[in-house]
């Protein structure tokens, strides 16, 4: 049997490439996905370890402890065998970019930058700063302000005066998401003290002479228990951990993708075998009738199972290595932060993907193989219609199941979408709703498989005639092997739909919430506006008076925020123009009137009613600056707002805060006025103002609309490799299918069919069965991404995309059609008398 095996495989190695390919991409995307990960993992461990190496010991505030200062420095300095310390402080500065305005939407981080052994931070070109009147920039900002070695920077202090530096390096400030986001400057540790305006002490890094061990008992000693005294490696490992450079979730997010693509490629192999254990059906009875057993049959499809995994699962482990070695090199390009020098080829990387392969194609060819064993010997000497052909009956007990797994599908997902609370909850049990559902649709779908083909079939057959009709009686012909070929585009295809419809919901209620609460056209806010309120945040108090003299702005609405203190607790209150409160600024109301809303009066938003148990009518006691006041509650408002969570009325906020310039403002374009001009005006009232800055509420959406795209762009991308491996399928089906009906074929160009018209049968076929698994995808992705969206929240917006689902769905029959190419060109070229004589 493994000669006969061993001999099937080298004469028909081509039917089984495509089924190959298949289990090369699956068990690709799986090791390259640890390979990847492995080698950016690698590639942070060393990084950190190298940069902790350069201590001997480091002081670092314990989560609850004390705060560390000044004296725990001098502390540090003291014991004896310290030779030096670095304090490392933290905090942000204004740097002002070449237009004159400040840069970035957030400060900049400033950090603490030292020279000699201490010095932690790779300066990647030129050197540290020595003097007070030194600076270094992350790569990043340096080339986005055009700023190099030497320039002369201005940064503003905190107190607002502009400073001048000189820019002496450019430096790699590490895996830091906020410095990546923000950018980052690097003082001496005296510039950054009058710099920033409360830089923060985050760690004190010692080095010493003699025994590290008996350092860190000596610094310990001194600076007592309320602070973490590490060795360097325990630095290294806290570093990772606080930069959050965790490869591991990110291995299980791209690994849930490679799941999905090895179940497509699973069906995929299922259907080949299934195919070609039909079509051995007399070869197989053959080898029955001269000896062989049931046994035998079954080990020898397991064995050319195994063997084509074992060839796919060692091309997709080279093709997997190879593209995780792009993408390392792609991210050490970047400014991603992560380094990627160090190329990690784990045995655990190999064996997964070696083992997922095998493992998967022989369950795959589990069925078929039993089913090679039903294969009588007398079989081999007769001619047998083609198996599997004829109607499709369901039966009780596949109906029974069918109906189970779909109604208690249905029934999971519409209680997690309207009966359980809003959140990951909610949402979980709508993913396994659709799972059961999805579980439910597979057992009907070949039942499905007439009506829908017929469905699609329609307009074709009507175009094209008579190589359309024979295309639907083709696709009708075998329920169970288009079935299979149709799930395993509907997975990937279901899955990119879903996605689709979340983020356009997602969208649509953003910017639903921003039209309905804000509907304006400008924000003027500082660039500390997005953090806790303090004076940094406050504009001039007459900008807005300024604003309201200009003829092409129709509203002009101001929104102050400070902080008061309620049950000992910090809070954050405010207020807004009277005029423009539930009529501009109209968040939804759960209870009360905004109208009511008076001297002596509340409003506040739902989370902080919850919390703090209030509602209309109750009395809220704020600590503000002249004491203790209360204030009635008339009205409890919701909704993702910029306004506070404590909003008083106008006058009532300018008699306990006094008057001051607001938190920000917002302007509306009058009717008819031109927005462009309108923008000018706001940057020209804003221009001697450097950390003013002005934001267009169409650029904020637009920003919105560009990371809903470049998310959705990469979860379709991810999907699409499920997407092609379908394809494959479907290309493999057909292909397998030309060879089983090569005398059908021929019969047909003897009574006239045109190659034209063989090859257009073929691709209509292919489109057909393709439209199939696309129409049940987009159907399912659609329905269970309503669920989603209402398990979400209360107020998220459904939104169907129909142009992006029209698109798959075009996609689909265009990917059908080119799988259909090389098979339709196959059953084209055949000879007719030759293929007459086919048996």
């Amino acid at each position: 049997m493994l000669r006969v095996c061993l001999a099937g495989l080298r004469v028909h190695r081509l039917r089984l490439v495509l089924t190959t390919v298949a289990v090369m991409l699956g068990v690709a995307f799986i090791s390259g996905t640890f390979v990847l990960t492995d080698t950016m993992q690698a590639g942070i461990d060393k990084k950190f370890t190298a940069s902790a190496s350069k201590v001997d010991v480091a002081v670092l505030p314990k989560r609850g402890g004390e705060e560390m200062t000044q004296r725990t420095v001098a502390a540090v300095r003291a014991v004896p065998g310290v030779r030096q310390v670095h304090p490392m402080l933290r905090g942000e500065a204004v740097l002002i970019g070449k237009d004159g305005k400040a840069y970035g939407d957030m400060p900049p981080i400033a950090l603490s930058v030292t020279t000699g052994p201490l010095q932690r931070y790779d300066i990647l070109q030129g050197r540290a700063p020595a003097a007070p009147h030194e600076v270094v920039l992350d790569e990043r900002t340096a080339k986005r302000n055009e700023f190099a070695v030497g320039a002369a920077l201005t940064v503003l202090d905190a107190a607002g005066r502009e400073r001048r530096f000189t820019l002496t390096g450019l430096a790699d400030f590490g895996i830091d998401a906020e410095v990546g986001w923000r950018g980052g400057l690097g003082f001496t540790p005296e510039a950054i003290a009058a710099v920033t305006a409360r830089p923060g002490l985050i760690e004190i890094d010692v080095l010493g002479d003699g025994d590290p061990a008996a350092l860190r008992r000596a610094v310990a000693a001194a600076v007592g228990p309320g602070y973490d005294v590490v060795t360097a490696r325990e630095l290294g490992e806290r570093l990772v951990q606080r930069a959050g450079a965790d490869t591991g979730v990110i291995r299980i997010g791209l690994l849930l993708f490679g799941v999905v693509s090895m179940l497509v490629a699973a069906l995929v192999i299922y259907n080949t075998f299934a195919i070609l254990i039909a079509q051995r059906m007399r070869q197989t009875a053959l080898l029955r009738c001269v000896g062989a057993t049931r046994r035998q049959v079954f080990g020898g499809v397991l064995l050319e199972s195994a063997l084509v995994g074992l060839a796919g699962s060692l091309a997709g482990l080279v093709l997997g290595v190879a593209l995780a070695g792009g993408l390392s090199a792609l991210l050490g390009g970047t400014d991603a932060g992560v380094s990627a020098d160090f190329f990690t080829v784990t045995p655990v990387a190999v064996a997964a993907g070696l083992t997922v392969g095998v493992v998967a194609t022989v369950l795959a060819a589990l069925l078929p193989a039993r089913a090679a064993t039903r294969v009588a010997p007398v079989a081999a000497l007769r001619t047998e219609p083609e198996p599997g052909g004829g109607r499709f009956r369901l039966g009780l007990p596949r109906t029974i199941a069918a109906a189970l797994l779909g109604g208690l599908g249905v029934a999971v997902a519409l209680a997690g979408s309207l009966a359980m609370d809003k959140g990951e909850s909610a949402m979980l049990t709508v993913a396994a709703g659709g799972a059961l559902l999805f579980l439910g649709v597979v057992a009907v779908m070949p039942a499905l498989v007439r009506p829908l083909g017929r469905m699609v079939g329609a307009l074709p057959a009507r175009l094209t005639g008579v190589p359309g009709r024979l295309a639907v009686a083709n696709a009708h012909r075998t329920p169970r092997r288009t079935a299979t070929t149709t799930i395993a585009l509907t997975i990937g295809v279901g899955l990119m739909s879903l996605f689709a419809v979340v983020a356009a919901s997602g969208r649509a209620t953003a910017l639903a919430m921003l039209e309905r609460q804000f509907p304006v056209d400008f924000q003027v806010h500082t660039q500390f506006g997005t953090g806790e309120p303090d004076e940094r945040m406050r504009l001039p108090a007459d900008l807005a008076a300024r604003l309201r003299e200009r003829p092409d702005l129709a509203h002009v609405t101001e929104l102050w925020r400070r902080q008061a203190r309620l049950g000992g607790d910090p809070v954050a209150v405010g207020a807004v123009t009277r005029a423009s409160l539930g009529d501009l600024v109209n968040p939804p109301v759960v209870s009360g009137s905004l109208d009511d809303l008076r001297p002596g009066t509340i409003a506040v938003h739902r989370s902080a009613a919850e919390r703090r148990g209030l509602a209309v009518g109750r009395t809220v006691r704020l600590t503000v600056k002249g004491g203790t006041v209360p204030f009635t509650v008339v009205a409890v408002f919701d909704g993702e707002t910029p306004l506070p969570p404590y909003l008083l009325p106008e006058a009532d906020f300018a008699a306990h805060f006094g008057a001051q310039g607001p938190w920000m403002i917002y302007a509306k374009v009058r009717d008819g006025a031109d927005p462009d001009r309108a923008r000018q005006a706001l940057e020209q009232a804003t221009r001697h103002l450097p950390t003013v800055k002005v934001t267009s509420v169409a650029e904020a959406k637009d920003q919105f609309n560009r990371a809903i795209d470049t998310l959705l762009l990469v979860f379709g991308g991810l999907l699409g490799l499920a997407v092609i491996i379908a394809l494959f399928g479907i290309a493999n089906t057909l292909g397998l299918s030309v060879v089983e009906r090569t005398r059908e074929s021929a019969l047909l160009r003897a009574l006239g069919l045109t190659r034209g018209q063989l090859r257009l049968m073929l691709s209509v076929e292919a489109v057909i069965m393709a439209v199939i698994g696309a129409l049940t995808g987009v159907v399912l992705g659609a329905a269970f991404g309503w669920a989603a969206t209402g398990a979400m929240g209360e107020s998220v917006v459904f939104a169907l995309p129909y142009a992006q689902l029209a698109g798959l769905m075009a996609l689909a029959a265009a990917a059908g059609l080119a799988a259909a190419v090389l098979p339709a060109r196959r059953a084209a070229k055949a000879s007719v008398v030759a293929a007459l004589a086919h048996d």
